[in-house]
């Protein structure tokens, strides 16, 4: 098992397999053209140094940018020369288990021949993983499939990117294995454009701002990310990822602070992680500290109104707002928007009632 794969299996049994997070592009192999190598097209070079390499498969790889050579991504046709430096670049391997096709409500936003747009409501897992084999979205999108007839060349749901299971809101999956190295491609260079709405403890100190630095497992807490700034950690560049999100206030809610979020990066737990580090956590987000009042007032009656939200919201308030992508084949630039889910918009109706008095409702 490569390193890469190894920490995919861990993080797979620290984190469920619903975390926010992109498919990363990895390698699946890099090499040196040997000194006495005669020019040839890189897609028969591939396939006869490459086995199982299909030519459907490596074309694909070719078109979507993620077969390169020294450091440059090249088509199809590009001719190999001595000593070429040659990587291919792809979306994660599939899982070894069997996806289970079942009958589970799908919300969805668009669909195509090469793209497929949901709406994914809260409670529900996005992948099978780790105490979750089945009853997920991607169950669900294998039901869907099969109704359908598809046949793809796809060898596992083209599953991009991920976000957790309390989280609710948008998600794009590829239809085929070109659409789906197309669209990994965009998420791994951060071309994608993503909005989620949040409503974290406390009032914000600016009407916008960024949060930047290095996420890594908390050695306190290894269900959790910690973020690591360089200026303060200079070794979280080594240990950490890259992680920035942008954010802006919408709403004062004086205990509280209704926010949109533009995410730069799709790190695990990326925007609940960013916002613990401000000591202001996502509502009811049990594994970061949100399910505790951080701030308001010391009475009983405030007490039981945040218990009457906890029960009306039993879930960190976050939500995929917006997904905007290029559509692999067309071109196009895509946009999604779906509205805030009933138990966010119902919660932030009660916390307005409540600073104006109304406490009954």
């Amino acid at each position: 098992m490569s390193n890469k794969e190894e920490d995919l299996h861990t993080e797979e049994i620290l984190f469920d397999e619903s975390s926010e997070q992109d498919a990363d592009l990895f390698e699946h192999f890099r090499f040196t053209v040997d000194p006495g190598q005669q020019p040839l097209r890189i897609d028969k070079f591939l396939m006869n140094h490459r086995q199982n390499a299909t030519r459907n498969k490596i074309s694909n790889a070719c078109r979507a940018g993620n077969v390169w050579v020294n450091g440059i991504p090249v088509k199809q046709n590009y001719r190999v020369k001595p000593h070429d430096e040659i990587a291919v670049l792809l979306a994660r391997p599939p899982r070894s288990q069997v996806i289970v096709p079942q009958e589970i409500p799908l919300d969805i936003i668009f669909e195509d021949d090469d793209v497929l747009v949901i709406n994914k409501p809260p409670g529900l897992v996005v992948h099978p993983g780790h105490g979750n084999w089945d009853g997920t979205l991607i169950n669900g999108i294998a039901y869907h499939y099969e109704k359908q007839n598809l046949t793809s060349d796809l060898e596992r749901i083209g599953l991009v990117h991920r976000i957790d299971k309390d989280t609710s809101g948008l998600l794009v999956l590829a239809k085929n294995e070109y659409s789906l190295s197309f669209l990994a491609k965009q998420f791994f260079e951060k071309t994608t454009k993503r909005e989620y709405k949040a409503l974290v403890w406390g009032r914000m100190d600016a009407a916008e701002g960024s949060i930047e630095g290095y996420l890594a497992r908390n050695p306190g807490n290894r269900l959790q990310m910690k973020l690591y700034k360089e200026e303060e950690t200079p070794e979280a560049v080594e240990f950490g990822k890259y992680s920035l999100t942008h954010w802006k206030l919408l709403e004062d809610l004086r205990f509280f602070s209704f926010i949109s979020c533009r995410l730069e990066t799709g790190r695990t737990h990326q925007i609940r992680a960013h916002f613990k580090s401000l000591g202001q956590p996502i509502f009811n987000d049990e594994r970061y500290g949100g399910d505790e009042i951080i701030k308001g007032e010391n009475l009983p009656k405030y007490k039981t109104f945040v218990e009457n939200l906890k029960k009306n919201l039993p879930r960190q308030a976050l939500h995929a707002e917006s997904l905007g992508f290029q559509h692999p084949t067309t071109m196009e630039q895509m946009h999604f928007e779906v509205a805030l889910p009933d138990d966010i918009s119902k919660t932030l109706d009660k916390i307005r009632n409540y600073l104006n008095g109304n406490i009954s409702s």
